[in-house]
């Protein structure tokens, strides 16, 4: 029987930080060419410049270093880091791809989507590996999540990472 503290905190944690890690190396390691090549859909950007292939790959590469890490104590977290870190990707892309589109410049913030959608595309394209956290274990991640993003992007901005704190 495992510890609730593990169940609800540290597993949940443990699980979503490659997830995390993907979110976050774009912020140090992107900037370079777009990863949309600057074509459009609609007369309008399909992603903007601030999505870059180098951030792209990078962010790629984080969550699966941070899986490799896990692996030795958690060996079915490589294959998760992989759809987790992926998802990641997908749900920024989509989120931006929706600014663009509706016309929201970039850097403007849209709440919900721009705290959440990393996160939720990357727990639903890994959820059919199993493992993921229990239902009190994904609350608490969305709540941690949301707080998270809030403190990292105002961290990220004093320190001259991102133009914008949110």
């Amino acid at each position: 029987m495992y510890n609730p503290l593990y169940l609800l905190v540290i597993y949940p944690i443990i699980y979503i930080f490659p997830a995390y890690a993907a979110n976050g190396a774009p912020v140090l390691f992107g900037g370079g060419k777009p990863l949309d090549f600057e074509k459009r859909f609609r007369n309008r950007r399909i992603f903007g410049a601030n999505k870059t292939i180098r951030g792209t790959v990078s962010s790629i590469i984080a969550g699966i270093a941070v899986g490799a890490i896990e692996y030795p104590f958690f060996h079915y977290m490589l294959p998760v880091s992989i759809l987790l870190a992926i998802g990641a990707n997908f749900g920024d892309l989509f989120g931006s791809f929706i600014k663009r589109q509706s016309d929201i410049k970039p850097g403007r913030s849209v709440p919900i989507l721009d705290q959440y959608g990393f996160f939720v595309v990357a727990m639903l394209l890994a959820a059919p590996l199993g493992h993921t956290p229990g239902v009190y274990g994904i609350v608490f991640l969305i709540i941690l999540t949301g707080i998270l993003h809030l403190l990292t992007n105002m961290g990220a901005h004093r320190l001259r990472l991102k133009k914008v704190p949110w």
